[in-house]
């Protein structure tokens, strides 16, 4: 397939086995399916021209068509999201030049606007394999949280490092100027040639330390350039996290009442 402009789709992995959480994309939130909230998050993303929801599980194909969004089946075996990811772009047959937005099947509240985000660093150098989002950290409890990713990067906002520890680590805690941490968000845009390179490079030790997919690309010397969001997103890694997806839920609504019912609001 030749086209001068790349092809960008979001490619949302759901599975159904977790072990924190069995069924985690069916979990319901509000009368909805998780996944579904996700799909219908990445179809506001003006910049994608397809969503797709690549899955081993036919519970979970069934209730995307239901909800009527696409599906692509998947073997069973994969080890990470990005492999599933891998084998569902190359069922699609896209372009070695389209990019794939990896957008994770448990983050219902993301803004659409991050998909940009993350795409444009890729639209802008056509050199580039690849990039991800960072946040600037505001909860101090996170920075010492391994379960929240730390990341390092240089002027160029190419990434340095990933990892579970504080980086940078603050030698002196005497120093008045504290370091301003970023942690790693879930949302990744590759080239396609790239991700299929990427699932046939080996672990890592870095990757197998610290149990990050993404350090294998910087440690086979790619390229990941980061871009900063200024929107955070709430990842549902249990079932007790669907009562913060829901409250936010609420609190967004009740505001979008709140400003829709003041003069001169939308009605």
């Amino acid at each position: 397939m030749n086209h001068c402009k790349p092809e960008v789709l979001a490619i949302i992995p759901a599975r159904y086995q977790s072990k924190r959480f069995p069924g985690k994309p069916l979990a319901v939130i509000f009368g909805k399916p998780m996944i579904e909230h996700v799909v219908e998050r990445a179809r506001a993303a003006a910049i994608l021209s397809r969503v797709v929801v690549a899955t081993d599980d036919r519970r979970i194909a069934r209730c995307v068509e239901g909800f009527g969004g696409e599906v692509v089946m998947t073997g069973p075996d994969h080890l990470s999201g990005s492999d599933r990811l891998a084998e569902a772009a190359r069922i699609l047959q896209l372009a070695d030049d389209d990019i794939v937005v990896n957008i994770q099947g448990d983050q219902p509240l993301f803004p659409p606007e991050v998909v940009e985000e993350v795409t444009r660093p890729l639209l802008a150098d056509p050199l580039l394999p690849m990039a991800t989002l960072i946040y600037k950290i505001i909860r101090p409890e996170e920075i010492t949280d391994p379960n929240h990713v730390k990341t390092v990067f240089d002027r160029n906002f190419n990434a340095l490092y990933f990892s579970r520890a504080p980086i940078p680590y603050q030698r002196n805690p005497e120093e008045k100027v504290r370091p301003t941490y970023y942690k790693h968000l879930g949302f990744y845009a590759y080239r396609m040639s790239f991700l299929q390179t990427f699932v046939q490079l080996p672990e890592g030790e870095w990757e197998r330390c610290e149990k990050l997919e993404q350090l294998r690309a910087l440690e086979h010397g790619y390229q990941i350039r980061v871009a900063v969001t200024a929107h955070d997103s709430i990842e549902v890694d249990t079932a007790e996290d669907l009562g913060r997806v829901e409250a936010s839920l609420q609190a967004d609504d009740s505001e979008s009442a709140c400003r829709s019912s003041q003069p001169g609001g939308a009605g």
